[in-house]
């Protein structure tokens, strides 16, 4: 008897979807949609975006932690 294949949900690119133009770095609140409960950047897999926003969003995130608007490491 044949197993049935698993359809996979396609997701869409977040900031594609949403049609946002300008990721700032003092956006927190965008950015730590993207960020784990521990303040990992999320791989592109999980979190669904595309490669090109996905590399703006890893410098947004980076940029950042250097201001001091996101903390390195949260405990």
């Amino acid at each position: 008897m044949p197993v049935p294949q698993q359809q996979t949900k396609e997701k869409g690119c977040f900031i594609c979807k949403n049609t946002i133009k300008d990721i700032d770095y003092k956006d927190v609140d965008l950015l730590k949609r993207f960020t784990t409960a521990y303040g990992k950047i999320m791989p592109k897999k999980r979190s669904g975006t595309c490669a090109k926003h996905q590399r703006v969003i890893a410098n947004a995130v980076k940029n950042s932690r250097i201001m001091g608007f996101m903390p390195f490491v949260v405990e």
